[in-house]
């Protein structure tokens, strides 16, 4: 039996702590038991990516307890802090880093060179990585996504959401400035995501969204799974993403499979994730990153104009039937492994 050994953060599964790099992790574990692999998972205590000594310990112990010759998938979280401890385990395991979020510092390029192989989610970040170091066999296997009903949507379009932490790396700042640019427009906007990361920033959210008098129109949920998240998803007519950086965007394939037209800033893997029609068209909009001017315009198009609005449903419903799911996404990163495992 064909078998690998996955080292991951440990509460890769906690409700309260949903990420885009947590949900692909366990679905390929998941992906690749169905596929036959004997799936080993080591799930490492910490804070990662600032671990701590006890952190630091538990990595190399989990590492230890791995056989020689062995194929382990390290998540990048990981991998990309703790050189230090894959350099030694490099002639004796066969090391493949699942990379979600480049970092830009020596001490990734080092964990990324004792690797045997690298696993970017986009193409975005596969040139990114050949751009930045010097680094060959690095493969590209996107994330997938689950099936889901098409959405009916609503006349005016006003209902938003927009998922993800809010941090200021997720721009909800941006949106919220765009937002009030848009104020005479009819539209609601639904945040979902952690409200724990930085509690701090999302005080400021907070009393941005009273100054601008939006504090009626916007609401913080927290995050989401499940029934709850299905349910936000089902009652939006658009997906909002503001990312100052994101290497795919899960999100975006994710109200796509929905068939919710996305407006979204033009930041790495963004554009990938969206992708096209089958008559080549985007099923949503995009902006340049860091301008409120410019998503606020792109809000106003949605909302004001109907025509507009149908086109980009219809766009994003011919996109929905092109998207690849989970099952695929095993079998591509399969193929990586069975390579690697030589």
């Amino acid at each position: 039996m064909r078998q690998v050994h996955v080292l991951v953060p440990d509460g890769i599964d906690d409700p309260l702590r949903p990420s885009g790099g947590n949900v692909y992790d366990r679905r390929v574990c998941r992906g690749l038991m169905a596929l036959g692999w004997a799936v080993h998972e080591h799930a490492v205590a910490g804070q990662w990516p600032r671990p701590d000594t006890a952190a630091r310990l538990a990595a190399v112990a989990a590492l230890a307890r791995v056989p020689d010759g062995e194929v382990v998938l390290v998540d990048g979280l990981l991998a990309s802090v703790v050189p230090e401890l894959l350099e030694p385990e490099a002639d004796r395991l066969r090391l493949v880093v699942l990379l979600h979020m480049p970092r830009d510092d020596a001490r990734e390029v080092a964990a990324l060179s004792a690797a045997s192989a690298i696993v970017a989610t986009s193409d975005w970040t596969r040139r990114w990585l050949f751009d930045h170091y010097a680094l060959d066999r690095v493969y590209v296997v996107r994330p997938g996504v689950d099936k889901a009903d098409l959405v009916s949507g609503s006349v005016s379009g006003g209902r938003l959401l927009c998922v993800g932490a809010l941090t200021p790396a997720k721009g909800p700042d941006l949106l919220l400035e765009a937002l009030a640019t848009v104020n005479d427009l009819a539209w609601r906007c639904v945040f979902v995501g952690s409200l724990n990361l930085d509690p701090e920033f999302v005080d400021v959210l907070r009393r941005q969204a009273r100054d601008r008098r939006l504090a009626d129109r916007v609401c913080f949920t927290g995050p989401l799974t499940g029934a709850e998240l299905e349910h936000a998803y089902a009652e939006a007519d658009a997906l909002v993403l503001a990312s100052q950086f994101e290497t795919y965007g899960m999100v975006v394939t994710e109200a796509l499979a929905r068939g919710l037209p996305v407006v979204a800033t033009k930041v790495g893997g963004v554009p990938e994730a969206l992708g096209h029609a089958a008559d080549g068209s985007r099923p949503g909009l995009l902006v340049e990153p860091g301008d409120p001017n410019a998503l606020a315009q792109a809000l106003r198009r949605w909302l004001s104009d109907p025509v507009e609005r149908a086109r980009l449903r219809v766009a994003a419903s011919s996109r929905r039937l092109t998207l690849s799911d989970w099952a695929q996404t095993a079998r591509e990163l399969a193929v990586v492994l069975t390579e690697v495992a030589g």
